[in-house]
């Protein structure tokens, strides 16, 4: 059935002439008069009677008129939900990053993006960049921000990957140790230190670069958050491998220093949607915020 039949019978109804209803409508009168005959064939039933001076609703035609209002009231508040998620003003975002992103990059991208649109649903989980895949694989998730190093790349068969930033690693130090002064640091020269890392096994964290450098490092203490790590090291308890956007919310007491190239890991930060997804208003506008705060964080 034709909505625009819907209207059409309503504004004759409303009228009580075809040419009352043409004119509201911008429609002739003979359109008026088809368009009533489709609907009336539609349903078989008659539903105005024909009088010489105009129309009158049939018993049928006064049934029918509170389903076809309703029909239009429920397409035109249809209309407005469709709307409102194009402009904005209404919708959902569910986020999902790690750890790292979350200290700051994600804190300013949301607040812009609040302030923008406070009118958008914003959920955010935090988790390990496979778990947010899966995650946005089952459809929980809209998008989510995945960390991934060159030489371990993700699928890609599942996910659209976008390049959001390559972030370097930093060594970590207390200011009073002997290289806190260095501009750059080879990984070798720390070869002796006890250190902090978020597991046991270098080849689980960012210190598998130590491996790569030729030396297992001494793991002494075992914590998952940068906020306890970055703690550990500005009380003097040993160094730890971070990367730059985690460095960004370091504490005072805490010498970040580059690592030599040869040495230096770098991971690609990545917006991941599933493939076959298409981005909602919502998500086009915060990856803009999202490319916007990495920018800031880069240039400061």
């Amino acid at each position: 059935m034709d909505m625009a039949w819907l209207a059409v019978f309503r504004e004759a109804a409303r009228h009580g002439t075809f040419t009352g209803a043409g004119e509201s409508l911008g429609y002739t009168q003979s359109a008026i008069s088809r368009q009533i005959a489709l609907l009336e064939n539609e349903l078989g039933a008659v539903l105005f009677e024909r009088l010489p001076r105009g129309v009158r609703l049939s018993e049928h035609g006064e049934a029918f008129l509170p389903h076809a209002q309703a029909l239009l009231d429920r397409m035109s508040g249809a209309r407005k939900d469709l709307t409102a998620l194009t402009d904005l003003s209404a919708g959902r975002l569910r986020l999902g990053a790690f750890a790292s992103v979350d200290a700051v990059l994600v804190p300013r991208a949301l607040a812009t993006f609040r302030a923008a649109h406070p009118d958008v649903s914003i959920s955010l989980i935090e988790g390990l960049s496979l778990q947010l895949l899966g995650r946005l694989l089952a459809g929980e998730l809209d998008v989510a921000l995945v960390a991934a190093y060159p030489d371990a790349p993700f699928d890609t068969g599942l996910y659209d990957l976008r390049l959001l930033i390559a972030d370097p690693v930093l060594v970590a130090l207390h200011p009073d140790h002997p290289l806190a002064e260095r501009d750059e640091i080879r990984l070798k020269e720390l070869s002796g230190e006890k250190w902090i890392a978020g597991h046991g096994r270098a080849e689980d964290t960012l210190l598998s670069a130590c491996l790569s450098s030729g030396f297992r490092p001494d793991i002494e203490y075992v914590v998952q958050e940068w906020t306890a790590k970055l703690g550990l090291v500005a009380a003097g308890l040993g160094p730890t491998l971070v990367p730059s956007l985690a460095a960004q919310a370091a504490p005072p007491g805490v010498a970040l220093r580059s690592i030599h190239p040869a040495d230096r890991p770098t991971r690609h930060v990545h917006i991941a949607t599933r493939r076959t997804q298409r981005p909602s208003p919502a998500l086009q506008a915060f990856t803009a915020h999202l490319e916007e705060a990495t920018t800031t964080l880069v240039q400061h």
